[in-house]
This record gives structure tokens, sequence and C-alpha cells, in this order.
């Protein structure tokens, strides 16, 4: 894919009506939703901390963060999922900062950040170790990279074929535990993963591929 950018853009922005229909994208379900804050409270340490979320979507974890007592800021491609993220935390009268840009390269300047979070994204491109790279140079010393990520079976997360070109994406249809962890190892000093597979509340249901979070610190 010579310039996907445009293409991504469009395709997630025609996907941001109904992407928090999925119940691991809205949350709408109580033990879903519950599921991820427990999750979230266990990698993201007692702060109150400044968190990147690369890839916000909707904001949906945003929202968690920031019920949390954390300072977030999230980016994403698509102007509708920030204008979605935007007005989720509006309505619950909670802070937030959303910002449209590239998650690979976060349009945030020199700002440096005690937790980085991106959950699905790596997938979606171009140059995703250039993207991590780029994500651990934004962590302040002794900060916490968490990647909540697996590898599907299929990379469309709608059902709906994703951009043409998609296939020459480097992770196109995700990246196994070991291959990320092997990735990221060298530019931290700790990490663990944890699988994510087994448990159903999670995603709405049981899911037969394999879903995991690396949690990695400076």
């Amino acid at each position: 894919m010579s310039d996907p950018t445009a293409a991504i853009t469009a395709y997630w922005d025609a996907a941001a009506s109904a992407f928090d229909d999925e119940p691991d994208h809205g949350l709408r379900r109580e033990d879903t939703r519950t599921a991820w804050a427990r999750l979230l409270s266990s990698w993201v340490p007692a702060g109150p901390l400044d968190v990147l979320d690369v890839g916000c979507g909707t904001g949906s974890l945003a929202l968690l963060l920031a019920e949390a007592g954390h300072r977030v800021t999230g980016v994403d491609l698509a102007p509708r999922m920030v204008d979605q993220a935007e007005a989720k935390l509006a309505a619950a009268g909670l802070p937030g900062r959303f910002l449209v840009g590239d998650a690979a390269v976060p349009p945030t300047g020199p700002e440096r950040y005690d937790v980085l979070l991106s959950r699905h994204l790596l997938w979606t491109l171009p140059n995703p170790e250039g993207a991590l790279r780029e994500w651990v140079a934004r962590l302040r010393p002794g900060g916490r990279l968490v990647l909540v990520e697996g590898r599907w079976r299929e990379a469309g997360q709608s059902g709906v074929p994703y951009v043409t070109g998609a296939e020459s994406l480097p992770w196109h249809g995700g990246v196994t535990a070991s291959f990320l962890a092997a990735a990221v190892r060298p530019m931290v000093s700790d990490l663990r993963v944890e699988p994510l597979s087994s448990d159903p509340e999670l995603w709405g249901g049981p899911v037969t591929d394999e879903r995991y979070a690396v949690i990695a610190s400076l």
C-alpha cells in the first residue's frame, strides 16, 4: 500500500456510528465494563497519572481511566471516533483531551506520559515496529506500556473487508503474543504477557482466537 492513510481514516470514520455496538467496544454491558475496569486497575498504577490512549476509538477505555482519576489524552486518526470520545467523557462530566492524528506518531509534541495504552491497533499500522519505538519514547522514566492485542482469524473487526491492499500491512490479521513480546523486549526493562482469551466477559462472549496484553515497563 503506497499511502493507506486516507483509506484507513475513511474506514474507521464509517465504522464510528456502529463501533460501540460491539460489547468490548462500547462496554455497555455491566459485566464487560466491570471486567475492563478491573483489568485497567491492575495495569495502570493508582494515580492520578498521565495516560496516553493511542487509537482511542470512541473513548470507552479512556472513560474508565478518567473515572479512576487519571489524566487522559486520546489520539485517533478518525475524526468521528474522536467526536464520540469527547462526547462520552463530557456526558460523564469528566475531563479528557482528544486529538485527531496518527496514533503511530501521536501529535502531542514533547509531552511525556506515565502510561501509554493501545488496544487492537497494531495490526492496522503500516509500520508497527516504528510505532512501538515512538511510543516508548513518549514515556517518562519508569513509564509503562500497555498493549492489548491478538491474532485474529479475520482482520476486519466489523465483518466488513478492511481497506484495499491491507493484506500488505506487516501485521495484518494481528500478531501473536510471543512475536510482539520479542519485538518489545529490547526496548524495555521488564515485560510480562497476560492471556485474555479465556475471559468471555471481556469480549461479550467466548472467543477462539488469541487475545492477550503485553505489559512492559521502562
